[in-house]
């Protein structure tokens, strides 16, 4: 009876485990996807009984900060203190984290949550002409063309008069809009600022334990402030799910860009938003117009033409916000 060589057998166990690495990315690249999609109509749910802005704020960034320590501590990593780190672990508290989510939770309480998760993906075409005017990126006719299908997207929600359920909602369409424009801006700050020593979690890690005590002075001085104690509703549940998942599916987002390439970590865009629509439905019972459904097909494609290069580095752009990276 014949048996493999050496040589053939080895390349046969490669086979192996190079098909059961595909599987583990592709799954992980799917939970990131649908752990990102779900914290837009968990924000929706967050802020459908009163709750505001900086009192949920705060418990995202106290929560997500005990999920990112554990990470970081199995990581075998502390969190650099120094003048320079403390710096920019400020500003993306201030611009990843709090402004655009204090915009995000406005909008979240008068738009649909397919709508938000539509706005928040224009999170790369408003990155690049920010990123052009800063000299971050060359000039692409084919990312120019999926900036402007990102438009024609929004103008298919906004021009239509049966594209949103009620249109009252236009007006907060821009609302809309600031969150998804921070991000853009964070990630160009990042690409340009963020120190060599620090890796994405550790930075999230620090803005989470920065931004925390800014939160918790702004809740309590605009009377928003959330008390952890029962009785709980879904809001809370929601509120609680959010902080973790983003914790937990960001990290994961690190490893996947690590071992899978920014490329292929991208695809997550598509699958957030996807998600999102999906997880609105069953949850909140949304429902989209024709116009909707056709400006989430514009967007697709659009995401398509803007997506990073292959040796584009991570950003850790809306780590604590309602965003697909």
């Amino acid at each position: 009876m014949l048996r493999p060589s050496g040589s053939a057998d080895a390349c046969s166990r490669r086979g192996r485990m190079a098909r059961s690495e595909k599987r583990v990315l592709v799954g992980l690249l799917l939970f990131c996807g649908m752990g990102w999609g779900l914290t837009i109509p968990m924000g929706k749910i967050a802020v459908s009984e009163g709750y505001r802005h900086v009192g949920i704020i705060f418990w995202q960034f106290t929560l997500g900060a005990v999920v990112l320590a554990l990470v970081n501590w199995r990581m075998g990593r502390g969190v650099p203190l120094n003048r320079r780190a403390l710096g920019f672990y400020l500003v993306i508290a201030l611009i990843g984290t709090l402004l655009p989510n204090v915009a995000s939770y406005t909008a979240a309480v008068h738009l649909p949550a397919g709508i938000i998760a539509l706005l928040i993906a224009m999170v790369p075409m408003i990155s690049f002409p920010i990123a052009l005017a800063v000299g971050n990126d060359r000039f692409s006719l084919a990312r120019l063309l999926g900036l402007g299908l990102g438009m024609l997207a929004i103008v298919l929600i906004a021009a239509p008069d049966s594209s949103l359920p009620d249109p009252a909602m236009l007006l907060w369409l821009p609302v809309g809009l600031i969150a998804p424009t921070f991000y853009a801006i964070e990630g160009n700050f990042v690409a340009s600022r963020q120190p060599g020593d620090l890796d994405a979690v550790q930075v999230l890690l620090g803005a989470s334990l920065i931004g925390a005590p800014i939160a918790l002075i702004a809740a309590l001085a605009t009377g928003e402030w959330i008390s952890p104690l029962p009785p709980w509703g879904a809001p809370d549940l929601a509120i609680v799910v959010s902080a973790a998942l983003h914790a937990l599916v960001y990290a994961g987002y690190v490893w996947l860009v690590g071992r899978g390439g920014a490329v292929f970590a991208a695809q997550v865009s598509y699958l957030v938003t996807g998600f999102a629509v999906v997880w609105s439905r069953l949850l909140l019972g949304e429902r989209y117009s024709l116009w909707v459904w056709a400006a989430f097909a514009l967007l697709f494609a659009g995401l398509f033409l803007v997506q990073p290069r292959p040796k584009q580095p991570l950003d850790v752009t809306g780590a604590h916000g309602e965003h697909d990276p």
